[in-house]
C-alpha cells in the first residue's frame, strides 16, 4: 500500500496547483500501524512533490493500543507534533461492547506516556450517545479533563447498518438514544469543558488557547486539501475528487497509473451550501458577507424570514454581518444549515 501511496503522490503533484502545505494528516483506519519506515517514505514523498511549510501541523491518529514509548520517539523524530488518539471512552464496559482492543487503564497510561515523551499537542476522541445502562459520560469528562489533552473531538455513537451494531439493532437487542438524550448529553460536553477553558470552535471539537487543529479549520474554511489512499477525499475549491474505498481496486488502478477516483463539480449552488455548512458550524459563523461578494448570495433577503426566526427563538444571533449558532442553535447545526441551502442550478 506504501508503494501505492507514493505513486498516488506523484501523480497529484499539480493538484494543489502549488500552493504551500501547512497541515499534514494521517488518518483514516489505523495510521499508527505504519512502520517508521513507511511514515518516512511517505513524508519523503510528500516533501519531493509538494512545498511544505517548516512548521507545518504533522498529525498522527492512533489508538492507544497501538503506542509505546521506543515508537512514540520515532513518531517524533519523523517531525510528527501531534497525535490524535482514538480513546472514546474510559468505560471498560462500553469498549468491549465497541470491540476495542484498549482498555481504560492502558488509555491513560498511552496519554501520560505520550506527554512525557514529548508531545505537546494531543487530541482525544470521545464518543456520547452510548446505549448502554453502565456508560457514564461525566465520569469520562472527569478523567479527559484529569489529564488535560490539548484538544477534545466528541462524536455521537452512530450505529451504520452493515455493522455488529448494525446487526444487533436489526434484531431488537440494540436502541439508539432519544435525541432529547443526545441533546443533554451534548450540553454537558459543552458546559463542563468551556468551564476548564475549551474553547468549542467548530461543533465537535475544543480546544485551549492556541490548539485548534490547523488541519480541521482548513476544512471549515473551504482550503484546497488533497486526499491519498483508498477512501480518501480532494477538493480544490471548484470540484471533489473521492478515490474509489476498495483496497484491491486501489492499488490495480494506481499500478496502471490510473486516478482511482469519481470526480464531482461544484455547481454554484453546492459551493454555497458548502459554504452555509461548514461557516455555521465553527465559533466565528457564516460570513454573509462573502457569500455576497464570492457568490452575489444576499441570503439575508432570500431567507430574511427564517433567519429573524432562528434569531427570535435563540437559536442564532447575527454579529457583524456574520450567523452564528447559539447553544441551542448548535444542538441542531445540521437541520439550520439544511433549511438555508439555496437551490438554483
Amino acid at each position: 500500500m506504501t508503494m501505492a501511496i507514493l505513486k498516488e503522490i506523484a501523480m497529484q503533484k499539480d493538484y494543489l496547483q502549488g500552493e504551500l502545505i501547512d497541515t499534514i494528516y494521517f488518518g483514516g483506519g489505523t495510521p499508527s500501524l505504519l512502520s517508521k519506515q513507511e511514515l518516512h517514505e511517505i513524508l519523503q514523498g510528500l516533501k519531493s512533490n509538494f512545498k511544505i511549510t517548516e512548521q507545518a501541523e504533522i498529525t498522527l491518529e492512533a489508538n492507544p493500543d497501538d503506542l509505546d514509548i521506543s515508537f512514540l520517539n520515532e513518531l517524533l523524530s519523523l517531525g510528527i507534533n501531534r497525535l490524535s488518539l482514538g480513546v472514546q471512552t474510559f468505560n471498560d464496559v462500553v469498549l468491549t461492547w465497541m470491540n476495542r482492543a484498549h482498555r481504560r487503564e492502558q488509555a491513560m497510561k498511552c496519554f501520560q506516556m505520550a506527554r512525557s515523551t514529548g508531545f505537546d499537542n494531543i487530541s482525544m476522541d470521545l464518543i456520547f450517545g452510548v446505549p448502554i445502562e453502565s456508560y457514564d459520560l461525566a465520569d469520562d469528562l472527569e478523567i479527559t479533563l484529569d489529564l488535560s489533552p490539548d484538544h477534545v473531538s466528541t462524536y455521537q455513537l452512530t450505529i451504520e447498518p452493515q455493522t455488529v451494531l448494525g446487526h444487533r439493532q436489526r434484531k431488537g437487542l440494540l436502541q439508539e438514544i432519544s435525541q432529547e438524550q443526545a441533546a443533554a448529553q451534548f450540553e454537558l460536553i459543552i458546559s463542563t469543558l468551556e468551564q476548564k477553558g475549551y474553547q468549542h470552535y467548530e461543533i465537535s471539537n475544543f480546544a485551549l488557547l492556541g490548539k485548534e487543529s490547523h488541519h480541521n479549520r482548513g476544512y471549515w474554511q473551504q482550503s484546497f486539501y488533497l486526499g491519498l489512499g483508498p477512501s480518501a477525499h480532494s477538493f480544490n475549491g471548484h470540484s471533489r475528487q473521492f478515490n474509489v474505498a476498495h483496497n484491491a481496486q486501489y492499488l490495480a488502478a494506481v499500478q496502471q497509473g490510473v486516478l482511482p477516483h469519481k470526480l464531482e463539480i461544484l455547481t454554484r449552488s453546492n459551493q454555497i451550501n458548502e459554504s452555509i455548512m461548514t461557516g455555521l458550524r465553527t465559533s466565528r459563523g457564516l460570513d454573509l458577507g462573502y457569500l455576497q461578494e464570492r457568490y452575489q448570495c444576499d441570503l439575508q433577503r432570500e431567507q430574511g424570514p427564517y433567519l429573524q426566526e432562528l434569531i427570535t427563538n435563540n437559536f442564532a444571533e447575527i454579529d457583524e454581518n456574520k450567523i452564528i449558532l447559539t447553544r441551542k442553535g448548535k444542538l441542531i447545526a445540521d437541520q439550520i444549515a439544511a433549511d438555508l441551502f439555496i437551490v438554483d442550478d
